[in-house]
């Protein structure tokens, strides 16, 4: 069967030749009739030689997503099996096993799609149209090679509607059990997975939460954007004398309350529903400190154009974070933002370092969980960026 062919315009083929996974709009030339949305095409330089195949996308700014570089390699559900087993392998060596990201799309070769493990359930998101063409066999691959309690749809999200799908959820295989915990370092946490966060479960935090253990140890935490207590559980297991895990989400601090009665440190673990900004900005105007900050917000920056706010926003943020530290004390900053780069993020900590009055040291940086690989030719995939700051 014929494959569509899509001619890049001259010059643009360095960034595929260099393992760059998308290509642009902008950098097409022609795109022949047997183009279909969804569909496999080849990727040709302005010399009509062949790059790479992957899934082609004409009402999307991502054209085309790269699947391979083989010519020969075949797209169908033995190469999705191939590439998803592979991804699992590679988790397993790295020492994941219970709870983990197993495919973090194009860093595992597989464009649009994740796929998180928690215990014996799944959690799957698709974005590429390709890739859902492909969703049945995805699906039964998982149940093939995890035979898992439950596989869980959470293709709820907005940018599904860029590339022509519907939002939609629900459990396609088992059934979702009552309660679903997962274990991470030494506690015992319960997953949302029909209705929490993303796929349910901020797993690209998880081997940071295990770097607060040196920091805690009879020392005051505040925990901004808690979440469902990932840090806060985590601080009050190492020894903090005191945890205050703050959101604005009523549902998540439940499960704050929740998960600290599960691990044996309620006593510890107070909540606090707030605007993170209404309440460091009173925190500090009070003189209010901590022996250690946490502080883990969510995306500001979603596009570039948003990037200049959101720097102001978080240079606010972290300032009033720094006075809320004690004289020694720590603070763990992070940005989920992927146009807020490291090098933007440290400069940014710089500034509200100057500002706040106080000498700040860095003792760590920080980036996302091993399990979520970042492919240098996809600086996207870097997402995830933080510091362990000493606070003088």
């Amino acid at each position: 069967m014929a494959m569509g062919q899509v001619c890049l315009r001259r010059g643009e083929e360095q960034d595929v030749l260099r393992g760059g996974l998308w290509v642009f709009d902008n950098e097409v030339d022609w795109a022949d009739d047997l183009c279909a949305d969804g569909a496999v095409v080849e990727v040709l330089d302005s010399k009509l030689r062949f790059l790479a195949k992957g899934f082609f996308n004409r009402g999307s700014k991502i054209v085309v997503r790269v699947l391979t570089r083989d010519r020969a390699e075949a797209i169908d559900a033995d190469f999705f099996r191939r590439r998803i087993l592979a991804a699992w392998e590679n988790r397993k060596n790295l020492g994941f096993s219970d709870a983990c990201r197993v495919v973090f799309g194009e860093s595992d070769g597989l464009p649009g799609l994740t796929v998180d493990k928690f215990s014996d359930c799944l959690s799957f998101q698709i974005v590429s149209l390709g890739t859902e063409r492909f969703k049945q066999d995805i699906v039964d691959a998982l149940i093939d090679i995890f035979s898992p309690r439950c596989i869980y749809e959470r293709d709820d999200v907005p940018v599904r509607e860029k590339e022509g799908m519907a939002q939609c959820k629900g459990c396609v295989y088992g059934e979702v059990p009552k309660e679903l915990i997962i274990r991470e370092h030494d506690a015992l946490m319960a997953v949302d997975i029909e209705n929490g966060q993303k796929t349910g479960h901020f797993l690209d935090q998880q081997e940071n939460r295990g770097r607060l253990k040196p920091y805690c140890k009879g020392k005051s935490v505040l925990d901004l954007c808690c979440h469902t207590g990932g840090f806060s559980i985590h601080a009050a297991l190492y020894g903090a004398k005191s945890v205050e895990a703050v959101d604005v989400s009523g549902e998540a601090l439940q499960m704050v309350r929740e998960n600290a009665e599960r691990n044996g440190v309620s006593d510890t673990v107070a909540t606090v529903c707030a605007n993170v900004f209404d309440l460091v900005r009173q925190y500090a105007d009070d003189g209010k400190q901590y022996g250690v900050v946490i502080c883990d917000p969510p995306a500001f920056a979603k596009s570039k154009r948003a990037l200049e706010g959101a720097y102001r926003g978080y240079k606010e943020l972290n300032l009033r974070c720094m006075r809320l530290c004690e004289p020694g004390g720590i603070l763990l900053t992070c940005s989920c933002s992927q146009f807020m780069t490291q090098p933007l993020f440290e400069k940014m900590l710089r500034e509200a370092a100057a500002d706040s009055g106080r000498t700040v040291r860095l003792l760590e940086r920080l980036t996302q969980s091993r399990d979520h690989p970042a492919a240098l030719s996809a600086e996207h995939s870097l997402y995830l960026k933080g510091c362990i700051l000493q606070v003088l």
